[in-house]
This record gives structure tokens, sequence and C-alpha cells, in this order.
């Protein structure tokens, strides 16, 4: 990982687009900075794309796409659940949220149903770990809270992702939970789709307008792919876990280094 001020003032002139991790990077203690907000403001105004990726179900981010004015994020569309459902607006002068899933209604109801009986196979496997606070917002996948609100060690959490593992889930570690999903699921796989459903483009074939900004385990798909990628510098508690890393970190953690990438990314226009 290179100091974010060594990224070449070239490869920011031509950006199009931003996506970002949302907990612990564009959040401090839970709650989006003031900093880190009018950083998402900015670049919109600048004219980029910006689209929030996180592992938060669709539930939790409807507020955010929907609320009342003034709290809305300035944002162009929000991918949750680790990529497989997205809110996105309709166009025209009082836009409407539309929701966009992955898999087709069949499929949700039959992995909804097989994930219930996962969870309560966890519960009885792992005592006192339990689903996320956010769970009941959740549409594709299974959460379970291990640094949010509870403190498990690494040790109860490779026994969750066994548990999940043997269910034939695939599974994702972010900053705050851990991720059980049936379906081939995960931020790239998720970005590469919204580009496509959003904009009608192939997002392979113009990576080097893009740029991505995380913190954790569930962001390694972009950390590999992208080819501009940034970690915020809370990264370092989770560097040595990882295989992929980010090309470039910031100074500030969490919101601040979001609002850091904000200002190197609008100096280089």
């Amino acid at each position: 990982m290179q100091a974010l001020n060594l990224w070449p003032p070239e490869a920011r002139r031509n950006l199009v687009g931003v996506f970002t991790d949302i907990d612990d990077t564009l959040t401090t203690e839970g709650a989006i900075t003031p900093d880190a907000l009018q950083a998402l403001a900015a670049l919109k105004a600048a004219g980029l794309v910006v689209i929030p990726i996180t592992g938060r179900p669709i539930g939790w981010c409807e507020p955010f796409m929907a609320g009342p004015a003034g709290s809305t994020w300035p944002v162009d569309a929000m991918v949750a659940e680790n990529g497989a459902v997205a809110f996105t607006r309709s166009p025209g002068a009082q836009p409407t949220l539309v929701k966009r899933y992955q898999q087709d209604a069949a499929t949700r109801n039959a992995n909804q149903a097989r994930m219930r009986e996962i969870a309560a196979q966890v519960a009885a496997e792992v005592p006192g770990v339990a689903l996320s606070r956010d769970s009941v917002g959740r549409e594709t996948d299974l959460a379970f809270d291990y640094a949010e609100f509870d403190r498990h060690a690494p040790d109860t959490v490779e026994q969750v992702l066994a548990v999940l593992q043997r269910a034939g889930m695939q599974t994702t570690v972010s900053s705050i939970h851990i991720h059980g999903c049936f379906g081939d699921f995960n931020k790239w796989q998720g970005a590469n789709w919204i580009v496509r459903e959003l904009l009608g483009r192939d997002l392979v074939q113009e990576l080097d307008r893009w740029v991505f900004v995380g913190d954790s385990g569930n962001d390694q798909a972009m950390f590999q792919h992208f080819t501009h990628s940034v970690g915020v510098a809370n990264i370092a508690r989770f560097a040595p876990q990882l295989t992929h890393l980010p090309r470039y970190v910031t100074q500030g953690e969490r919101g601040a280094g979001f609002a850091e990438v904000a200002r190197a990314i609008l100096a280089g226009r």
C-alpha cells in the first residue's frame, strides 16, 4: 500500500465514478461524518457517479436513498448485501426508488427458508453468536455480529464461517459482520452488475476510470480488480489477514480518510 499522495494526478484526471464501502469507510462510530457526507456531495457536483456498496441489508439502506429532505445521501445508487440487491432512482423530476435484484423471487424465497435453518444451526453450534441487529432488513444473506455490538474472538468467527461453508454458503467478513449467502455474490460482481443495470456500460472495459475505497475483508475482491483502489487508514488492523490489499492508503481513518480521497480526486480534475 502506497501513500495516497503517490497516486499520479494524470491517473485521477479522467475518472468517471467512485465506489465506496460504508461501515468504517464513510462512517465513524456507526454514523456518517459531516466531512464524508460533504465529500459525497462534492464528488457528485463534479459530475462523478457515486455508488456506496455494502454488506448492510437493503432495508437499512432505504432511509439514505429516500429519507426526509436534507438527509438523503447524494449518490446514484446503493448496492447492498455484498452485491445481491440494490436501490436506484427512477428518472424524472420526482424520482422514486427502484429495487433491483440479481436473483428471481422463487430463488430468493427458497434461499430464505434455507437460511432460517442455517441461522438456527449457528445458534446451536456456536453459542453466544447472534444475527446482526439489522437482519430484519436482509433479503438475500445472513449476517452475524462479531464486532458491531458484540465482541467475538477470531476463533469464534472461524467457527461461524465453518458452519456457513459446510451448508454451501459463500462467506465474507466485513469490519463488523460475518456474512453468508447462496449465490456468487461479492462486491466486485455486484459492481459490474450495477454499472450494467444503471448505466448500460461495461465496468471492466473502463476500469481505469473508476475508484474503489474500502477498509476490510469483504472489500478484497474490489482491491484485487480495481486499477485505482484506496484503503482508509483503519485497514491496518485487517491488512495481515488480507490476500489482496489496496494500491493506496490514506492518512486519515474512516470518514476522514474518505474525505481525503475525495480531495485527491477533485484536485486531479
